[in-house]
């Protein structure tokens, strides 16, 4: 017969709503993309689809489908199979392009694909009654594992309902669906293979030098999720909801050691209300879901006290189990787990410490003015620990004997580098240092003095007993 030209030019390419028939033209043929998960957003977006192009009379409304599953109430999946299967026009379902999929419930909504059954002996079709299967599927896509079926019987194709049992728990390509009746043709590499087949879908055959084109008549219309839409259906995405997830938990951390509300808390809330959208359309495991919360936790234990410890490698282990087990029934690819374990990991445990320090501290040189100054304790002090002197939080240690606690007053006695030496303000036992300068040069000793022999000296004389 000749082949089939590209479906090209502006019509083909706009995404737009199917317009109303026009008489004496060849119609137009809606094609709704469905890429992702069939979450309440693609769900909405395919039942308006097939009631505009019900409204506007389109030739059939064709669902270009690449699905890994469902994460919708069973009952809407119910009533989006039926508006699929006793729709007022044509719905067809193409699994493409090449590389494909459409699984779980994606699947069970391609099983509920009808159209009116061709006529005639030579119609290449697996004709029961007065409806036929109207799927289509591109060379290497695959349907299937639909798990036990939700859509009731008489939703279904009946060829679709004969190959239940092969399709449960396992995938079929192209050329096995054909055996099995489940589609008309062979195979459909692309879609404009698949239109020509459709009822109703009108096209014109030119000369072309030597060959025989047949061009398209009918219009076939794209159209996509707009852009809103787009940004929620993407966050209901396994990899994006954990991504955004542990990318916001980790910035809200980093902005409590920081002074004020920056540009990290904002993104970081921001990132975590996504991902809390995203998580409510997923099946998540509790259980999986608290050990990331406690993952953070850990590491925002060690960050305060500015040492990986223990509480580190809780939190790594927590983070590995939880991000692993998260979603149940969608598996994490191995990049999205290396991004987010490893990048948390890697910020939490070496790159956070070493910011908040940098944040925090001031140059070497001309730091002896903190001699003196007071300012509070933030963590225990014992002998290490937190203070808080002018503002800002500095690492320290205690010259006494006398450990410091959690917002007791400290006052600066040295500066090591980056490391504050602190004493309590009262309480604090005798330095050692200051005791022994005392005994070996005489100091003062509560205003008096003292002579080589332990007598007490008041202006040079020794103290009268007496």
């Amino acid at each position: 017969m000749g082949s089939f030209s590209a479906l090209a030019g502006p019509a083909a390419a706009r995404p737009e709503s199917p317009g109303r028939v026009v008489a004496g033209d060849a119609g137009r043929v809606s094609i709704i993309k469905v890429e992702g998960l069939i979450d309440p957003v693609m769900a909405s977006f395919i039942d308006r689809s097939i009631t505009e192009g019900e409204q506007a009379g389109v030739v059939a409304v064709v669902l270009q489908l690449d699905s890994s599953g469902s994460v919708i109430a069973d009952d809407v999946l119910v009533d989006l199979a039926k508006h699929i299967h006793e729709a007022s026009v044509p719905i067809a379902v193409w699994v493409g392009p090449s590389g494909s999929s459409a699984l779980g419930g994606a699947a069970q909504l391609a099983g509920a694909a009808q159209r009116p059954c061709p006529q005639g002996d030579g119609a290449d079709s697996t004709a029961t009654g007065d409806q036929c299967s109207s799927i289509g599927i591109a060379p290497g896509s695959r349907l299937g594992k639909t798990g036990p079926l939700v859509v009731p019987d008489e939703y279904l194709t009946p060829e679709f309902l004969a190959a239940s049992d092969r399709l449960e728990n396992g995938t079929i390509g192209a050329g096995e669906a054909y055996k099995l009746g489940i589609t008309a043709q062979k195979d459909a590499p692309v879609i404009g293979e698949f239109l020509i087949d459709l009822p109703g879908f009108k096209v014109k055959e030119v000369k072309d030098g030597k060959r025989t084109v047949r061009q398209p008549l009918t219009t076939p219309v794209f159209s996509s999720l707009p852009v809103q839409e787009q940004l929620f259906h993407t966050v209901s995405s396994p990899a994006a909801a954990y991504l955004l997830l542990v990318i916001g938990l980790s910035l809200i951390i980093f902005e409590f050691f920081t002074a004020g509300v920056g540009v990290a808390g904002l993104v970081g809330a921001g990132c975590f209300v996504m991902s809390c959208y995203g998580l409510a359309n997923l099946p998540v495991r509790p259980w999986a879901l608290a050990l990331l919360v406690l993952a953070m936790f850990g590491f925002a234990v060690d960050v305060q006290t500015g040492v990986p410890r223990l509480w580190s490698i809780i939190a790594v282990v927590s983070l590995v189990v939880g991000s692993v087990f998260l979603f149940e029934g969608f598996d994490l690819s191995w990049i999205t787990l290396i991004v987010g374990i490893g990048g948390v990991s890697l910020a939490m445990v070496a790159g956070m410490p070493a910011m908040v320090r940098t944040r925090f501290s001031t140059p070497t040189i001309g730091r002896e003015w903190m001699i003196g100054e007071e300012g509070e304790a933030v963590t225990n002090v014992s002998p290490d620990g937190v203070v808080r002197v002018r503002g800002a939080l500095w690492r320290a240690r205690t010259n006494r004997a006398t450990p410091i606690d959690l917002h007791d007053g400290i006052r600066v006695v040295e500066v090591d580098g980056l490391l504050l030496e602190v004493e309590p303000l009262e309480g604090g036992a005798v330095d050692y240092r200051e005791k022994r300068r005392g005994d070996d040069e005489g100091d003062e000793v509560d205003g008096d003095e003292v002579a080589d022999d332990g007598r007490v000296l008041v202006d040079g004389k020794p103290l009268d007993p007496s």
